[in-house]
């Protein structure tokens, strides 16, 4: 590997979001004893394994230079529909998550049929489908529902034993759907079209790409991210409630973002979304492990990081398109 390209290498989104994750890591270990172990390796996606699993259906869509700011209202769904299914009426889990995610992945591809057919920006779409969700979600329920089925609890205690290091099933589950994002975004011809719709829509259109197909298949795909992640959620915290993930697709775009993705599409990697996971998870466990700082400095340093990969992105492309 030569020189120059030695350097591109180290100067791509994706290298400085792993030394950022890599340096956050560090310090934490320096500063707080037991930081680094392999619990809390695992716990740091234990503990975000819904936010993991809707940033990657997010890094499809935004790739495709699109946005979803639907999906914490249909965590918020997805987690009370399957409570209510088992809790109140007794369904099989398996059934109440098939139709949980079903649900998921027909509303997103409503969604995107919407903007295809009538040239709608998704930003006023999925803003609809936020509220119409979460409105439906306290329509099912107002108060929180707990999920008691034998089944339900093997699945939320299980734990795959690699050596030393047990594997909660909400781990696995979202390993599972970070290779499937991965292989799809990049190594599938669907990836390949997401990328270039995103890079030039209209050049995408000239070159014969099914332009319409793939928008209305990744919002399908993301909203059944969405409705994943609520399942998992309940996975998670024994119940479901209609308030679950509030907020939270500003936290999924945030990682992705820091992933490297260029927010207009056309560049990013699901990997680096992994890593903006694991970054986020870091602060929230140094913050932790603290003891003295509030939540809320998790914000603050989410937002710095943000800003600064916005600003690196401005920076970057004028000289990427030249290059």
């Amino acid at each position: 590997m030569n020189s120059a390209r030695l350097q591109r290498l180290l100067a791509s989104p994706l290298c400085i979001t792993a030394l950022i994750f890599v340096a956050l890591f560090a310090a934490a270990s320096c500063l707080y004893d037991g930081f680094c172990s392999t619990r809390l390796a695992v716990n740091l996606v234990a503990d975000n394994a819904f936010l993991a699993i809707t940033a990657i259906g997010m890094t499809l869509v935004i790739l495709a230079g699109g946005i979803d700011l639907s999906v914490g209202s249909a965590i918020g769904f997805a987690s009370i529909f399957t409570a209510t299914l088992i809790g109140a009426h007794g369904v099989a889990p398996w059934l109440a998550w098939t139709a949980a995610i079903a649900i998921g992945l027909l509303f997103g591809a409503g969604m995107g049929l919407l903007m295809q057919l009538f040239k709608l920006p998704a930003f006023l779409v999925t803003l609809a489908g936020m509220f119409f969700l979460r409105g439906a979600a306290f329509w099912l329920n107002t108060e929180s529902v707990g999920i008691a089925h034998p089944w339900y609890d093997g699945l939320a205690a299980f734990e795959l034993t690699l050596g030393p290091v047990g594997l909660p099933s909400t781990v696995l589950i979202a390993a599972a759907v970070m290779i499937a994002g991965y292989v799809l975004g990049h190594h599938t011809r669907f990836g390949r079209t997401l990328f270039a719709i995103g890079g030039s829509e209209q050049s995408a259109t000239l070159m014969g790409l099914p332009v319409g197909a793939a928008r209305v298949a990744v919002y399908a795909l993301n909203g059944g991210c969405a409705a994943l992640a609520g399942v998992v959620a309940t996975l998670y915290t024994g119940s479901g409630n209609p308030s679950m993930g509030v907020g939270l697709e500003l936290d999924a775009i945030a990682v992705v973002v820091i992933g490297g993705t260029l927010l207009r599409g056309g560049r990013g990697h699901v990997f680096g979304t992994v890593l903006g996971v694991l970054i986020f998870g870091t602060i929230q466990a140094a913050i932790l492990f603290d003891g003295r700082l509030s939540s809320w400095w998790m914000r603050i340093v989410v937002g710095a990081l943000l800003l600064v990969f916005v600003l690196l992105q401005r920076v970057r492309l004028p000289f990427a398109s030249r290059a």
